[in-house]
C-alpha cells in the first residue's frame, strides 16, 4: 500500500521518483541504490524510514543532505532543492557513526561545531550549556575526553552537536545503534521531546522496534524500492500480506500493469500485497492475455 505524494507547503522533505544508480570507475551502471522512491515528511512529525541494512536508507539521507546527486526524480528539503546551501544550515544531521574528535572534551566538541556555525562567543556557550543539560551529561563528564565516554555518552553528544544549530529539520540515521536498552529508552524520549519543541524528525532504522513507538508515519524500503508507507498504526495492523508473481509477461502489458506492479524484467512480473489488490493484478493479467490472443 503506497501512499499518494501530496505536494504541500507543510512538508518539509518532498521527494518525487527520486532514483540513484552508482556508477562504475569507467561510467558503467554498478548498483540501483534507489529506483523512483517518492515520499512526503510534514511539518512537525516524525517519520521514521524502515528497511534492512543495503536497502537504500543512507543513499537517501546522503541525498537529502546534498552528499550526493540523484540519478534521476528529485528531492525539496525545507522548501529548496536538497543541497542548498541556506536549506542546509536549518537542519542537524547524527550519522550512523558518531565521528567525534576524541582529543576534544564533550563541553570543547559543542563549542568547536558552533564556530562551524558562525555563532559568537557567547550563543555558543549558552547553547553548549543548554544542550549538555538537555542530553544529561553529568558536570564532571563535560570536560572529560570524549574519546573515554561510553557509547550511549557518545552518542548523546553526537545528538547535541546536531542541535548546536537549533535547526528545523533534524536527521537521525540508526540513532539507537550501539544503545543499551536504557540509552535506547533514553534516545528516543529526546526525539518525542524534540518533536514537541516543533522540530522535524526524519530517522533511519533496521529495527520495528525503533520506530514503531515514536513515529507518526513509516516508510518501508527493500532494495530501493517503496514498499509501503501509512501511519504507524496503519501498518501494524495489516495482515494477510500475499505475493503474486506471473512468467511471460511481455513488456508492453508490464507497461499496462505498472501500477500495480512492483518489479519486472525479461517478462516476469512480481507485487506483494493484500488479497484483493493482487486479485486485480490477476484479473488484468488474464484479460490483457486473452485479448492478446483474440488479436
Amino acid at each position: 500500500m503506497v501512499s499518494k505524494v501530496e505536494v504541500s507547503e507543510s512538508n518539509v522533505i518532498l521527494t518525487e521518483r527520486l532514483s540513484k544508480v552508482y556508477r562504475s570507475f569507467w561510467g558503467l551502471p554498478r548498483v540501483r541504490a534507489l529506483n523512483e522512491v517518492s515520499f512526503a515528511v510534514p511539518s512537525g512529525s516524525v517519520f521514521g524510514l524502515l528497511g534492512p541494512n543495503g536497502s537504500g536508507k543512507t543513499t537517501i539521507i546522503k541525498l537529502l543532505l546534498g552528499l550526493a546527486r540523484p540519478t534521476g526524480g528529485r528531492a525539496v528539503v525545507l522548501g529548496k532543492p536538497a543541497g542548498d546551501q541556506k536549506a542546509r544550515a536549518r537542519i542537524g544531521y547524527l550519522p550512523e557513526e558518531s565521528y567525534l574528535y576524541e582529543f576534544l572534551s564533550g563541553r570543547q566538541t559543542l563549542d568547536f561545531y558552533g564556530k562551524l556555525f558562525g555563532m559568537n562567543r557567547q550563543l555558543r556557550r549558552e547553547r553548549t550549556e543548554e544542550l549538555l543539560n538537555t542530553m544529561g551529561i553529568d558536570r564532571r563528564d563535560r570536560n572529560r575526553r570524549v574519546g573515554s565516554y561510553s557509547k550511549g555518552m557518545a552518542r548523546r553528544i553526537g545528538l547535541a552537536q546536531a542541535l548546536i544549530n537549533d535547526p528545523d529539520l533534524i536527521i537521525l540515521d540508526e540513532p539507537t545503534t550501539g544503545l543499551d536498552p536504557i540509552g535506547t529508552v533514553q534516545m528516543k524520549k529526546l526525539i518525542k521531546e524534540l518533536q514537541q519543541q516543533g522540530k522535524t524528525i526524519f530517522l533511519s532504522s533496521h529495527l520495528l522496534a525503533d520506530v514503531e513507538d515514536i513515529c507518526d508515519r513509516i516508510l518501508i524500503l527493500y532494495r530501493g524500492r517503496v514498499k509501503m508507507t501509512g501511519a504507524v498504526d496503519e501498518l501494524l495492523s495489516l495482515k494477510d500480506v500475499f505475493e503474486l508473481r506471473a512468467r511471460g509477461v511481455k513488456q508492453e502489458l508490464q507497461d499496462k500493469l505498472s501500477d500495480l506492479v512492483e518489479s519486472s524484467g525479461a517478462e516476469t512480473i512480481s507485487a506483494g500485497a493484500q488479497r484483493a489488490k493482487l486479485e486485480e493484478l490477476f484479473k488484468r493479467v488474464v484479460s490483457e492475455e486473452i485479448k492478446q490472443k483474440d488479436n
